[in-house]
């Protein structure tokens, strides 16, 4: 709070612990708004439930998906521990699912880490009403101690020494960078102690986060134990984000062959003992409550003013600062945001390379934060590129008049001297390459989830070329053009190739051909000739890419859509599909092959638009057109307009 004098921080600061008290005894795994035990809500979340044991295994250990649609569509997230045996972690699972179902029967947002009936693995299931894929999260906290105390013998600053560097070690290990499994961030850990017995100890997180969420979960973790119930011989802390246990024997087989010894309960509250012990605990309870009152009758009014002169200052701070300036432009009568410079400066920390999220030919990208707390993303285009000035004004003038929610946001634009900058939302899941064409993360995109990116992508495209006040032809669509927001929805980038066409117009030509080879018509690319069925072109090659998981330029040459139909037509479509959706709806997987064949037919008029394949993915009775031969297949086993053939062959496909 700037100035605050320093005894009002220790005050708030006591504010604070006795809060964390009182939020670690009554968490219970259960948050979020309350719901109707016969609501639309909880019946999606047991359906999603009932297949979750099912869809963990098939996914490698972890598994994302949702069911329903809004406001009642139900999220779930679950995780078995690196090591796991299927049936164990199924067993795990279905437990986990009957303690949330049981626990918490009118909460919204829920998660339990579960055992194993012989404690050898332990698996999360979350679930909640919004998507958390992707978040770190703290809240709330569940935290089961060892019942026995160190033994006061022992030399318990010796031992906590050296139980700090076992779990700085621990942490190192759950976060190592060069981990790749998709069930990442895990280290379990054993010690030999001075003047203690073996120590144990296991950490985990949900490998959907960063490693810096990680370690700061797995720390949280730790400095709660420590705060509440150091002493302790063992205990674990729960998050909805990671998992944290220690104890003086092998509970977990990922331990090895060590001898186990029966594991002590785990109480679910302080347990009877002796009377000291009851009397120690209602003791600190009065002393918790006699804190509450204590802290919140001083620092009620003293924060209350500190307010008032914190946000007083902050505003007088922001009247300082430049933040932006609307400009008008007189040749397209829009407004857009110029930022200034040295607040760019400011805001990513003179374009630090720990703030930079990628770099391409256009220039690099790097996170910013605004004065008022807002998280973008700053592009500063290359200096002296005659093409990224184009591209700039391209840009500018054309984001600033386009709203969807499959469109990423232009925020504004600096432009001093010869720096050239766009500034957008940030969308922290990065672009979609980094997840279908890598082979831990792809397993994090269900069909489920492709599908609503594919269709997220579709609806983009169909606003461009026919929704918005202006007519679209983005020219360079691809997978890493295509950015994933905290819910994975998919929103269109990279607009400085774009084209705008007049209301009437229906096709140009250029001699400037700008975009990614694979991923561009025939047409442009051999007469420079654009339309919208250019981005139909590379909207079906990325289709495909969905399917596969595999880049278009991997295909020995020849691309994907070329080997997608050679292996249709040879009846062998379980070639083109990815093996991680082996276990999903063929035919759905099928039918969507099949538009994205029609998509990159060599003829642009044989090509569908963007409102028919969004009507194509919704609707299950209407008949799609079969595709005709492409000329790169160079197939002569077809009929003599190749319909007759690719008809027996999608007909027996979809059979099976």
């Amino acid at each position: 709070m700037g100035n605050c004098p320093a005894w009002m921080i220790f005050l708030a600061s006591a504010l604070l612990l006795v809060l964390g008290n009182l939020e670690v005894v009554n968490a219970v795994g259960c948050a979020g708004s309350f719901f109707n035990a016969n609501s639309t809500y909880v019946q999606n979340r047991d359906n999603l439930f009932s297949t979750l044991a099912d869809k963990v295994i098939v996914n490698g250990g972890f598994y994302n998906a949702s069911l329903g649609n809004s406001p009642n569509r139900a999220y779930a997230l679950v995780l078995c521990a690196r090591g796991y045996e299927q049936q164990a972690c199924m067993n795990c699972v279905e437990s986990a699912t009957r303690g949330i179902q049981t626990n918490c029967l009118n909460r919204m947002d829920s998660y339990t880490w579960d055992k194993d009936v012989e404690d050898q693995i332990s698996c999360l299931v979350r679930s909640s009403n919004h998507s958390t894929f992707g978040n770190l999260e703290l809240r709330p906290a569940l935290i089961y101690p060892s019942p026995l105390s160190i033994e006061p013998s022992k030399n318990i600053s010796l031992f906590e020494q050296q139980w700090d560097g076992m779990v700085n070690g621990t942490i190192e290990a759950a976060t190592d960078a060069e981990t790749s499994s998709v069930l990442k961030y895990y280290g379990a850990v054993k010690a030999e102690f001075t003047e203690f017995e073996n120590i144990y100890m296991l950490m985990q997180c949900t490998p959907d986060i960063t490693s810096q969420d990680c370690k700061r979960c797995l720390g949280e973790c730790v400095t709660l134990f420590k705060t509440q119930f150091w002493g302790r011989q063992g205990g674990e802390v729960n998050r909805p984000s990671c998992f944290f246990r220690w104890d003086p024997y092998a509970f977990h087989g990922a331990f090895g062959n060590v001898t186990r010894v029966p594991a002590p309960p785990r109480p679910q509250a302080q347990e009877k003992g002796s009377s000291a012990t009851d009397k120690k605990g209602k003791s600190n309870r009065s002393r918790v409550i006699i804190a509450v009152f204590v802290v919140l009758t001083f620092i009620n009014i003293l924060v209350f003013i500190g307010l008032i002169k914190f946000f007083a200052r902050r505003r007088q701070s922001y009247d300082r600062i430049n933040i932006g300036s609307a400009e008008y432009s007189e040749t397209d009568g829009q407004f857009m945001l110029r930022f200034d410079f040295g607040m760019i400066l400011t805001a990513t920390d003179d374009f630090s390379s720990e703030n930079k999220l990628g770099q391409g030919g256009f220039g690099t990208v790097h996170k910013g934060i605004l004065p008022n707390g807002q998280e973008v993303a700053v592009k500063r285009l290359t200096k002296g590129s005659g093409q990224g000035d184009e591209e700039f004004k391209n840009e500018v003038s054309l984001l600033t008049r386009l709203q969807h929610r499959n469109l990423v946001k232009l925020l504004g634009f600096c432009s001093e001297g010869d720096e050239e900058i766009l500034v957008y939302e940030l969308v922290p899941n990065s672009s979609l390459d980094h997840f279908i064409f890598d082979k831990e993360k792809r397993s994090l995109l269900t069909w489920e989830l492709r599908f609503r990116i594919i269709e997220g992508i579709a609806r983009g495209l169909l606003y461009l070329h026919e929704d918005s006040q202006l007519k679209i032809i983005h020219r360079d669509l691809k997978a890493s053009n295509i950015l994933l927001d905290a819910e994975m929805n998919p929103k269109v980038a990279d607009f400085g190739t774009a084209r705008l066409f007049d209301a009437d117009e229906t096709r140009a030509e250029t001699r400037r051909i700008a975009g990614t080879r694979g991923y561009m018509a025939p047409e442009y690319l051999n007469h420079g000739q654009i339309s919208a069925k250019s981005d139909v072109y590379s909207f079906g090659v990325m289709l495909l890419e969905m399917i596969s998981g595999e880049r278009n330029n991997s295909f020995e040459g020849e691309g994907i859509a070329a080997f997608a139909w050679k292996r249709l037509v040879e009846g062998k479509p379980e070639i083109i599909i990815d093996p991680l959706l082996m276990e999903d709806p063929i035919n759905e997987i099928i039918k969507m092959i099949q538009i994205g064949l029609l998509c990159v037919q060599d003829n642009a008029a044989k090509r569908p638009t963007m409102s028919s394949v969004i009507v194509w993915f919704g609707s299950d009775t209407i008949t799609i057109p079969l595709p005709k031969a492409l000329a790169l297949t160079g197939s002569q086993s077809l009929s003599e307009d190749g319909t007759m053939s690719m008809s027996n062959v999608f007909t027996e496909l979809s059979s099976r």
